[in-house]
């Protein structure tokens, strides 16, 4: 088994998501499961199929993922630094066999895919507010639900001080979110300085909450239309910066990657 420990979307040394990216025979979801759990962190399996075909495999401590984009980060860093020259890589995922291009551009990585379509129907102001736990008027426009592979419900407020005055029911969001095929709840909203700030709902734990959130980046662009600068993680007691970018039906996901 080798076992690689990065930081994901660092906006400074020392900062950053963490995630271990791990390459081992062992296949069965169980064990991969448990080893997450047990590590308490996010995990990404690498397996090479017999065509040379890379799989990611993705795990949170609490449940398996279709999609985990600083994961895919730290997966793009261990495979250039293998291949050096590469001008783009290419892995598809375990669970739905979503094809991920990987493109380094100076000291930063990026994930190259698209918005996917949306099954599920978006969710009425009363119900995302409750879920938040603030008054419905604290929500600054129509919370909508888009994806780039693992669909988010994004509720935008109106500021960072109603941002970090919320108080989600986490444990309704989860139930929420099983029932209706989401993963969790993204809230944002636009700083002074014209970037953006988010938080995102879909743990059971508020100590798990994340550092930094790459598809719901990706959905929020896919959203908004244009690339932007995300901040994440002073819930966490961090501070990462998440960078994306449009090239025509093309969103672009990424950030810094250090080894820890």
């Amino acid at each position: 088994m080798h076992i690689h420990s990065l930081r994901c979307f660092s906006s400074r040394p020392g900062t950053g998501n963490p995630a271990l990216v791990i390459e081992d025979k062992e296949q069965d979801p169980d064990a991969r499961q448990a080893f997450a759990r047990a590590r308490g962190t996010t995990c990404v399996f690498l397996d090479v199929a017999g065509d040379g075909t890379l799989t990611v495999d993705f795990y949170y401590p609490h449940t398996r993922s279709p999609l985990c984009l600083h994961a895919t980060l730290a997966v793009a860093a261990v495979l250039f630094a293998r291949v050096p020259d590469a001008g783009t890589l290419a892995v598809r995922t375990a669970l739905k066999g979503q094809v991920l291009e990987l493109v380094r551009a100076a000291n930063d990585y990026y994930v190259r895919l698209a918005a996917q379509p949306v099954t599920v129907e978006d969710v009425d102001v009363a119900t995302a507010a409750q879920l938040l736990g603030v008054p419905a008027a604290a929500l600054a426009t129509p919370p909508r639900v888009a994806s780039v592979g693992s669909p988010k419900l994004l509720v935008k407020v109106a500021d960072t001080e109603a941002l970090y005055g919320l108080a989600p029911d986490l444990a309704r969001i989860a139930a929420w979110s099983k029932e209706a095929g989401i993963n969790g709840i993204y809230a944002w909203c636009r700083r002074d300085d014209g970037t953006f700030e988010g938080r995102n709902f879909n743990h059971l734990d508020p100590a798990l909450e994340d550092s930094a959130t790459g598809v719901a980046a990706g959905a929020l662009t896919a959203l908004l239309g244009l690339g932007i600068r995300l901040r994440q993680g002073r819930a966490a007691g961090g501070d990462c910066l998440i960078r994306t970018r449009k090239e025509g039906h093309a969103i672009l996901v990424g950030g810094a990657v250090e080894t820890m």
